[in-house]
């Protein structure tokens, strides 16, 4: 089993791939719901979405086992959702080599996992770190892709909480490089730094909304 870790207060995540403790591949989902989902979808997604929902509730079983076997939805947006169990956030994240996901209790929730790109255009560190992108430009390629990588996870977690998605514009978002928590709209965001070796990051509300009783993980 891949060892779940609290975030912050009612808030749970769970990730494989390149990570200290050396966690292995997500646990594939054989849920009838997954399954009937991941029928719908291209042949080289099927993989990655049963690997997200595989974790998805491996990481339940740990903290809310009563939920481990419900039916996730999705809004128009993509946002993953338990049925019949609004007041429990949840969210996956895929990239190459890695998956992540995340549960949280009485707080909507964003998990986003990125693995650097070989190589970051210049204009992208203007885009997303507007106010920073000088200072990146001083640092070696790999560090500015790394630093970015997690920037945008950051940024991405946020509109994922939110639901809104691109729509959201994550990149306007202030992340300062280096960062490892903030506030934007109402969620507050945070880097795994310490906990991943790939940049990994999570958002979720400030205030609990509907707090649903849960156990510790296990």
């Amino acid at each position: 089993m891949t060892r779940p870790f609290q975030v912050a207060d009612q808030v749970w995540l769970s990730a494989t791939g390149d990570r200290p403790d050396r966690s292995g591949p997500a646990p594939v989902s054989r849920h009838p719901g997954d399954l009937r989902r991941a029928a719908t979808l291209p042949e080289w997604r099927v993989r990655e979405f049963l690997a997200g929902r595989g974790l998805l509730r491996e990481l339940l079983a740990a903290v809310r086992p009563d939920l481990a076997d419900a039916d996730i939805t999705a809004d128009p947006r993509g946002k993953p959702a338990l049925h019949g169990h609004p007041g429990i956030g949840i969210s996956v994240s895929h990239t190459e080599g890695g998956t992540a996901a995340g549960v949280a209790v009485g707080r909507a929730l964003g998990v986003d996992l990125q693995r650097p790109t070989a190589h970051v255009s210049p204009s992208l560190p203007r885009r997303l770190l507007p106010d920073h992108a000088r200072d990146l430009a001083a640092l070696p390629p790999e560090r500015v892709a790394e630093e970015v990588a997690w920037v945008w996870t950051a940024q991405e977690a946020c509109v994922k909480a939110s639901g809104a998605g691109l729509a959201g514009r994550p990149w306007t978002i202030p992340v300062p490089p280096g960062a490892r928590s903030g506030h934007w709209a109402g969620y507050r965001w945070t880097t795994l730094r310490d906990r991943s070796a790939l940049p990994l990051s999570c958002a979720f509300t400030d205030h609990d909304a509907r707090v649903e009783k849960a156990g510790p993980p296990a």
